[in-house]
């Protein structure tokens, strides 16, 4: 696969991501709006979270295992253009259920990117580059964020809430279709060794319980669904926490919220691919486990140290340091999926990790820490309890997985190169 083209795949999956994003984190910067027009109560605002992250997590299953069956690309394109029409649809909404039906239908669409997308992106990047592919693909997630947070907030107070919504769902049709052109690379391309393939393997439930079996894929999975529950409660509650902690307005937290989440994804992302693609060539061993369980630690101290901060001018460079902290994991973990389990299974591997992580991890953050502040009466004492020592388990889960990534990845490098004599 020639390498510009590779690296014009790239742009387009990061683009893709970018929109994937920036569709989630309109809402909830739109939220107050929303509210008023439609007169909704907090819970009636918080289903429509709900509704997406949990159709979501559901939806990545038969999008997973047609990811590893079909055309990956096409499986991309379709996604993109349903999440898109739905986009519209939610700007077009005039009622609470034509709302809800709207947001769900767009965690049908989403679900299917991230299997497809990185199992696509797996195969256009060997494994020595894998891991920074995977982390400028992942910096698509942090500018997402960003706007979403800021940009929608920005232009509903200008120009409307619904328009925020039109504004991103024409990109996303535009891209819909630059993923449908783009050319389908065999599965195994990049390996070293093995076949090169357009079918992959008959996927069943007893396949999804194999790769469960795989120790160090399980110790990741693990991993990030200790830290989706941070992530998803820091970002859901950050721009509250501000307003309480700090007396900022509603514009002003939001914006500062998705700003500081997202200079730390960036950082995090950008160099935590980097540092494991160099230890990698250096040295094979639990290269990017390692990466992670850094980053775990170091969060969680300065994540603690963040909610203790009395000034906001102290906190803003702890919370900072503790998401770059955090997102170190983001391109080596994404990576460890892809290095240990058969090309032809990818997709599906990326699918059980994401039903696991988001129905345990991110689904219902929110919502528990909401339940515990209302206990203790205290957003920050509710964070401090939560967060910091849930990335310690993080780390610990991780752990569990360092003696096994090297051999595990060796097995599938074997497992690979015999089907080259197998009939």
């Amino acid at each position: 696969m020639q390498r510009g083209y590779a690296r014009y795949v790239l742009a387009v999956m990061v683009g893709i991501n970018f929109l994937n994003y920036l569709d989630r984190y309109i809402l909830p910067a739109v939220a107050t709006k929303v509210q008023a027009e439609f007169h909704l109560t907090d819970s009636q605002v918080g289903l429509l979270g709900s509704a997406f992250l949990l159709v979501y997590a559901v939806s990545t299953i038969p999008f997973g295992l047609w990811a590893d069956r079909g055309v990956r690309k096409t499986v991309v394109a379709v996604g993109v253009t349903i999440w898109s029409f739905a986009t519209l649809f939610t700007g077009l909404a005039r009622n609470y259920l034509q709302l809800f039906s709207a947001r769900a239908v767009m965690g049908i669409g989403e679900a299917s990117y991230y299997p497809a997308g990185t199992a696509l992106l797996g195969d256009y990047f060997k494994k020595e580059g894998r891991g920074r592919a995977m982390s400028i693909w992942a910096a698509g997630t942090a500018v997402g964020i960003a706007v979403g947070f800021a940009g929608g907030g920005i232009v509903a107070s200008r120009f409307g809430w619904r328009v925020a919504f039109y504004m991103t769902a024409v990109p996303g049709l535009i891209f819909g279709l630059l993923a449908f052109r783009l050319r389908e690379p065999l599965r195994g391309a990049a390996e070293a060794q093995g076949p090169r393939t357009q079918a992959a393997a008959v996927i069943t439930w007893r396949t999804m319980v194999r790769l469960l079996r795989i120790p160090t894929l399980r110790a990741t999975i693990a991993a990030e669904t200790a830290l989706f529950f941070v992530l998803g409660g820091a970002a859901f509650w950050l721009p509250t926490y501000l307003s309480r902690r700090f007396g900022l307005g509603t514009g002003a937290a939001g914006t500062l919220a998705g700003g500081v989440l997202v200079i730390g994804l960036l950082a995090g992302s950008l160099l935590g691919g980097t540092i494991a693609d160099r230890l990698t060539r250096v040295r094979r061993s639990a290269s990017n486990l390692q990466v992670g369980i850094a980053g775990f630690l170091a969060g969680a101290v300065f994540v603690a140290l963040a909610l203790l901060m009395p000034s906001l001018v102290l906190f803003i460079p702890m919370f900072l340091l503790g998401g770059a902290s955090l997102y170190l994991y983001n391109g080596p973990y994404t990576a460890v999926k892809q290095n240990v389990v058969l090309p032809t299974v990818r997709a599906t591997a990326v699918t059980v990790a994401l039903l696991i992580e988001h129905l345990l991890g991110d689904s219902y953050a929110p919502w528990a820490i909401g339940k515990v502040s209302d206990a203790l009466h205290d957003l920050r004492l509710a964070l401090l309890i939560l967060l910091p020592p849930l990335l310690l388990l993080a780390a610990l889960l991780a752990a569990t997985g360092l003696r096994h990534e090297e051999p595990d990845g060796q097995a599938m490098e074997t497992r690979w190169a015999e089907a080259l004599t197998t009939p």
